[in-house]
């Protein structure tokens, strides 16, 4: 299925309206730091978005719906239950009785209006008030093909959060991921995808190959990932519109471990062959392969920085699996993990500031950041298994898969996908059809 992403179009930011608000005394306008560790959660109130036909009115509860439950997802905020609300959904044009909300303590009022054009397309109209100071935060209006309602509700969404928090929102964006079943010793692996939310779920590949590691690109449109087609494990290319396949190289040995890199021009991976491990990048236009490493222990999991200048990797070279950061042309190798236990994953924050690891010790299995020189290191999750972060691309949260363990006869394990923010809080399990693994966060849609 072709998605209509670039048919969302941003109307027009709508001024600021009902300026009465001279009365009433200089309030801090609302805000949440999420800078800080533990936030207490933002009381909100998301009205039914209101619309004039039976249709328009459907869809304007589903709009409010899921911009309600992105922004209680978050952990930031906490919709209040709409059977408490006192004034119900009325036209964008009336100002909103504050007094009313402020009853009900809720400190910011999300309105909206749904209208389907005489063409056909929706326009989707939202404000955001800050209920104490009585002032307009942000107003914004969309027009789209009706099948993108949704993904308006997720833009909204993102609004919402970057008007209150000051950063970026990560709602609309989508996940791929490998979707498990059967029984462990047949296990049946498929690319899959999803919105961030679990909605408009699907196959990608049809099970008769194992696949793992999926990696989006920069563009969100293709995926790089590792299948073991024909039993020979190789990195391949998927275009998600098209559906075509391609096989990227031809190695006499094992290609594994794949990530674009932040210019979504080439493609890092390990190539093993002979019983060593290297890691390598290919040049997607000419398909010129240059080796990064060179050296006896095993070295994999390549991740670029975002400014291109540095890739780390995991690697085996001082006793152990450990993390290491070098240039992007192979050289200045530095070990960054010096901690107790074994480091794998590395995964570079979209923000630069912070690399996302798994870490295995005393029998747990633990997500945790540190910063690219090492310092700071600090856990997150602890289990019998977590693994494989991957970065939100507004780099406050992370996804990864925990696994629990089965019985003696290999019965009753489940994996599934968490995530977690960079605070070590607000830990959610990502539900999904059946068990799941190697989450991917896409960046946000174009």
């Amino acid at each position: 299925m072709i998605r209509n992403y670039l048919r969302v179009f941003i109307l027009s930011a709508l001024g600021v309206l009902f300026t009465g608000a001279a009365a009433i005394p200089a309030l801090a306008e609302v805000r949440v730091d999420i800078r800080r560790g533990y936030v207490e959660p933002l009381p909100i109130a998301v009205t039914e978005f209101s619309g004039v036909t039976a249709p328009e009115a459907e869809m304007g509860r589903d709009i409010s719906s899921v911009v309600s439950g992105d922004l209680e997802r978050s952990g930031l905020f906490r919709p209040l239950d709409p059977r408490a609300f006192i004034q119900q959904a009325s036209s964008l044009q009336v100002r909103p009785r504050f007094s009313d909300w402020r009853v009900i303590n809720a400190q910011a009022l999300v309105q909206g209006n749904v209208k389907v054009q005489p063409d056909g397309r929706l326009r989707v109209e939202f404000r955001l008030w800050d209920v104490f100071a009585e002032t307009q935060m942000t107003g914004l209006a969309y027009f789209t093909e009706p099948q993108n309602w949704r993904r308006v509700a997720h833009i909204i969404s993102d609004a919402i959060y970057k008007r209150i928090t000051g950063e970026d929102g990560y709602f609309d964006t989508r996940i791929v991921f490998v979707a498990e079943s059967g029984p462990r010793a047949r296990r049946i692996k498929r690319l899959a995808i999803m919105d961030q939310d679990g909605a408009n779920f699907r196959f990608l590949t049809d099970g008769s190959a194992l696949v793992l590691t999926p990696r989006f690109s920069p563009t969100t449109q293709e995926i790089t990932y590792l299948s073991f087609f024909n039993n020979t494990p190789r990195i391949y290319l998927f275009d998600i519109e098209s559906g075509r396949q391609e096989v990227l190289g031809n190695f006499d040995g094992m290609t594994f471990a794949p990530r674009f890199t932040q210019d979504g021009k080439s493609v890092l991976m390990s190539y093993a062959k002979d019983g060593n491990s290297e890691v390598f990048r290919m040049d997607l236009q000419t398909r010129k392969v240059t080796r990064l490493t060179n050296h006896p222990a095993i070295d994999t999991s390549p991740s670029a920085s975002p400014d291109g200048r540095s890739i780390a990797f995991n690697s085996d070279r001082g006793g152990t699996p450990q993390l290491y950061v070098m240039n992007r042309d192979g050289g200045n190798v530095q070990r960054i993990s010096f901690g107790q236990g074994r480091y794998s994953t590395p995964v570079w924050s979209p923000r630069g500031d912070l690399i996302a690891f798994t870490k295995q010790a005393s029998g747990k299995f633990h997500i945790g950041v540190m910063r690219p020189d090492g310092s700071g290191e600090r856990l997150l999750t602890e289990s019998y298994l977590d693994e494989s972060p991957t970065w939100a691309p507004n780099g406050r949260v992370l996804m990864f898969f925990r696994e629990t363990p089965s019985d003696s006869k290999g019965q009753g394990g489940t994996v599934k996908l968490y995530s977690i923010d960079l605070t070590g809080y607000n830990l959610r399990e990502i539900v999904t059809t059946g068990d799941a693994s190697d989450p991917a966060w896409s960046p946000l849609n174009p």
